[in-house]
């Protein structure tokens, strides 16, 4: 099913004459473009509504031009209905407002005398465009986050390895929402190892959720100088972790594929309840406890993150981020889980890797190891 036909069938389940997306993630869903200008704000310069015929563009004078030149990539222009309004006489809520009139819509903003739509489920699963962006957006992730870490120090500190990741990134057109860098100390401490002034010390943990085209890939790679002696062996159980979390996504999918089970209709509870049981399998019963284990990924950095009771379906094809961790260590990448596959998405080949099964069936996945540097 396309874009078109999940909204055309979400106005008529919903009683709705049009559907409209200011937030950016959900603009970049339907347009493959992007509507920001200030990126400190949740809501963009434009939006784009569906009534079940015509796409139409809302935006002030300033910026309608250049939306419909540039930031259009899945339409032609004829296939667009574009209305402006002066930008010192409206908002952008105000002249939807106008726009939509006595009729019934929804938006995934605050609108007075307008429905709420959460976007999510609309955006779930992946159209066959979105994989093939998506393939690109994570090999070229990878590529800069890898690239960064193969140059990295010991006494680098965790802010000058922000700043290199964000500018590998941006030299491939790609926004960094969230980069983290942890040296030895600190990564044992927090789950979340924001960048500081300290230096890496004997191994250093490098997160990034990369975004482009509304679309986020993450991936952790660790880095190790003098690493210590227990990393190898934590670094191993979270890839088994992320590993089983991987193969129970596809089987609650309902997919046969490399798994060979098909279990069908199921939620992120009954993925997250196979790495509960992963963390006792490898040792580390209680882990989860500590950190969030991760979930579906698309057109957010996670649409949704798994927890014991979570009912959103699991679907295919989607992509999936999960992100277990035992102290000090972590395993992440964004893969694609299909009916015949899952495919890790951010790979580039040029790392060393490890072959990894899953605890509760026949199935194994290369996972990146730990790259060991003189520095």
């Amino acid at each position: 099913m396309d874009k078109r036909e999940r909204l055309e069938a979400f106005l008529e389940s919903n009683g709705l004459d049009s559907v409209w997306f200011a937030r950016p993630n959900s603009f970049a869903w339907l347009t493959g473009g992007n509507n920001v200008i200030d990126r400190e704000g949740d809501t963009g310069v434009a939006a784009v509504g569906y009534d079940g015929d015509e796409i139409t563009i809302v935006a002030n004078n300033i910026e309608a031009e250049r939306i419909v030149a540039e930031e259009l990539p899945d339409f032609d222009r004829n296939e667009v209905t574009v209305e402006q309004f002066p930008w010192y006489a409206s908002s952008l809520a105000e002249a939807i407002t106008e726009r939509v009139g006595d009729e019934r819509a929804a938006i995934d903003i605050e609108v007075p005398g307008l429905e709420r739509v959460d976007p999510t489920a609309l955006r779930q699963p992946l159209t066959e465009r979105d994989r093939e962006r998506y393939r690109e957006l994570g090999g070229q992730t990878a590529s800069a986050v890898e690239s960064v870490c193969r140059e990295l120090r010991r006494e680098d500190t965790e802010h000058e390895v922000a700043s290199a990741l964000r500018v590998a990134l941006s030299a491939r057109d790609i926004e960094a929402p969230v980069v983290l860098v942890g040296g030895s100390e600190r990564v044992q401490q927090y789950r979340h190892y924001t960048p500081t002034d300290a230096e890496l010390g004997e191994y250093a943990l490098v997160s990034v959720t990369a975004e482009q085209a509304g679309l986020h890939a993450s991936c952790t790679r660790t880095v190790a100088f003098d690493p210590p002696s227990w990393l190898a062996e934590r670094h191993e159980a979270a890839a088994r972790v992320e590993t089983t979390a991987l193969a129970a996504t596809q089987a609650a999918a309902g997919s046969r594929g490399s798994t060979g089970n098909a279990d069908g209709d199921g939620t992120a509870g009954d993925v997250f309840g196979a790495i509960q049981e992963a963390y006792d399998a490898v040792g580390y019963d209680g882990e989860w406890e500590h950190h969030h284990q991760g979930g579906a990924a698309g057109f957010a950095g996670r649409e949704w993150i798994a927890t014991p009771s979570h009912d959103a379906p699991v679907e295919a094809p989607m992509a999936y981020a999960w992100n277990p961790t035992v102290q000090g260590a972590k395993s992440e990448d964004t893969a694609l889980v299909t009916d015949e596959e899952i495919e890790t998405l951010t790979a580039t080949g040029r790392w060393p890797t490890t072959t990894v099964s899953a605890v509760d069936r026949d199935f194994e996945l290369e996972r990146p190891d730990v790259l060991e540097l003189e520095g």
